[in-house]
């Protein structure tokens, strides 16, 4: 992708959620709100968040501690599985795994999330026109972060399997004008106090 200024790319897990369809947590409120103030100096041009609740909520208490900048809903940043991987592209140690596991996904959600996937790479991802940086915040859920980290590792489609993300936690990926991206940060929880840290990570993972 052309451009000729570097964008700097915010991507965030919505906060502690109480299910799949409904809101957050107290916890979850308190991860989006220290979350938004360690983001207050950040020149931030544009939130981006999916429709569901829980990242509609992250997105808008985000947006209290900010100034002035507006909040988009958008289906690209929304919950859907960006790629279903035939079972030759996976390793076999682990093909059983991730196979059942992609199971459990509608078909609506097997269907429609790679043209999601696509659009995805296409609105937030490379350099930017014009002389100034451009940075952008999307509030997400754990695939779509975990597909655009793939893709800035230029790593194969099937590798978004695999990649959890914490609850509110945050990753940067720097895209810059002739330079591969480049991912800064990830998984990063420092704006946490620990009791707040690792949810949404399975408890075998948490550090």
């Amino acid at each position: 992708m052309t451009g000729t200024a570097t964008r700097y790319l915010y991507l965030v897990r919505h906060g502690e959620a109480a299910s799949e369809e409904g809101g957050l947590t107290e916890a979850g409120r308190r991860q989006a709100v220290l979350l938004g103030r360690r983001l207050r100096d950040i020149p931030l041009a544009a939130v981006h968040h999916g429709p569901l609740p829980r990242a509609e909520q992250t997105a808008r208490l985000i947006g209290d501690q900010l100034e002035d900048v507006p909040l988009h809903v958008s289906d690209v940043a929304g919950d859907y599985v960006p790629h279903v991987p035939a079972r030759e592209e996976l390793p076999a140690e682990s093909a059983d795994l991730f196979l059942r596991f992609l199971a459990t996904a509608s078909e609506e959600e097997r269907e429609q999330g790679p043209g999601l996937a696509r659009r995805a790479l296409d609105l937030f991802t490379g350099p930017v026109d014009g002389e100034e940086d451009r940075h952008e915040l999307i509030v997400t859920h754990a695939f779509l972060v975990a597909w655009l980290v793939r893709d800035a590792m230029d790593a194969p489609h099937w590798r978004w399997l695999g990649l959890n993300q914490a609850n509110a936690a945050l990753t940067v990926i720097r895209y810059a004008p002739g330079r591969p991206a480049s991912v800064l940060v990830s998984n990063d929880m420092r704006h946490l106090p620990d009791e707040l840290r690792w949810t949404g990570f399975p408890p075998e993972l948490h550090v």
